[in-house]
């Protein structure tokens, strides 16, 4: 087949980090402002998260969070990254995001997720056990897409949900998620930030697809984790941040992302920096040319359609300055199923659906 040429998009994911010395109004806030700055170098989504009882992250009611970002921005669609549906009922969350839909029409994103999202006590503090296990997943997914498109004697009703559907997508990082998306006809949004090794959900995906009205054809995002700086130097500098918590957390501590310094100077052991090396493949890090090359390895290997950037660095100009890096560069990729393709990440006015 001969070659064709596509865009491969470029997208943001935003857990609302509170770094070390800094709060949850601070963060809500350098999310506002990112947002703003990523409408405005032309990225294609915004996304943001559901987690509860993290002292580390804000994000936690992706509904209010989407529709302020909606507001303050022009063209990027925007979204959750993602609503975890057994921590809600259906009939909610499509209220939520038909009111959202409704208010933001052709702008608006519901990535959903089977996670906890949270400790044991959070979770049951959200909803008991027994409500949450009641009903399968995938029960829960046709429950929810129904309210979109009631028959006209259905009850209850979902009233700003009616004719005002928002893109749905399906996130996860395991081989179930991808098989329940390709079967029900959905998009894909890959977790590869949390799952590094375990692409072959990805062909998963692909091998179940069944076309719906909702996804004609295959849809992928890819969501990486990425610090880019002038400088493979600083990168790695600025790197040394998620390092040092990560390694807290293998040795049982959890602390709040510490500054570059502070990593800097911690006394790592050898043993320590055997385990960072080994669980620092999740996190793409260096100057502009090195995270290209990082990236496009990430897209042969998928054939994806877009990629979803999170950028964990402590300081906001830095996590600034990575995105703007990022909006210039340019994917290559190879579509198995197209042939070679080259991309661009390109300014979009986010108001058509993928």
């Amino acid at each position: 087949m001969a070659p064709s040429e596509t865009d491969v998009r470029l997208s943001v994911l935003d857990t609302s980090p509170i770094v070390q010395g800094s709060t949850a109004r601070q963060a809500l806030h350098n999310t506002l402002d990112l947002a703003r700055f990523a409408d405005e170098l032309g990225y294609y989504r915004y996304w943001v998260s559901e987690h509860h009882s993290m002292r580390g992250v804000a994000s936690s009611a992706p509904a209010v969070l989407v529709g302020r970002i909606a507001a303050a921005t022009d063209r990027m669609r925007v979204g959750s990254g993602g609503v975890l549906l057994p921590n809600h009922a259906p009939l909610v969350v499509a209220e939520q995001f038909g009111t959202l839909e409704a208010l933001h029409p052709g702008r608006i994103d519901l990535g959903l997720g089977r996670a906890p999202g949270g400790p044991p006590d959070a979770v049951a503090a959200i909803r008991s056990a027994h409500a949450r296990t009641e009903m399968p997943f995938a029960e829960r997914l046709h429950e929810l897409l129904g309210y979109f498109d009631p028959p006209e004697d259905q009850t209850p009703t979902a009233v700003p949900a009616v004719g005002n559907q928002p893109h749905v997508w399906i996130l996860g990082s395991s081989t179930a998620s991808a098989e329940l998306a390709g079967s029900v006809g959905l998009p894909y949004a890959f977790a590869h930030h949390l799952n590094p090794e375990g692409l072959e959900a990805v062909q998963v995906y692909k091998d179940a697809f069944r076309p719906s009205p909702m996804s004609p054809a295959p849809q992928i995002i890819i969501s990486v984790s990425v610090i880019a700086a002038d400088t493979d130097e600083r990168a790695e500098w600025l790197a040394g941040s998620t390092r040092l918590k990560v390694l807290s957390r293998m040795r049982g501590k959890r602390i709040l992302l510490p500054s570059p310094e502070d990593a800097a100077a911690y006394p790592y052991t050898a043993a320590d920096r055997e385990e960072i090396a080994a669980r620092s493949q999740s996190v793409l890090v260096g100057a502009p040319t090195t995270v290209r090359s990082k990236l496009n390895s990430v897209l042969n290997a998928t054939g994806a359609d877009e990629l979803m950037v999170t950028t964990p660095v402590y300081n906001h100009a830095d996590r600034r300055r990575s995105y703007d890096l990022l909006s210039s560069l340019a994917f290559s990729c190879q579509h198995p199923a197209r042939g070679t393709s080259t991309g661009r990440v390109t300014v979009s006015d986010g108001v058509s659906p993928t």
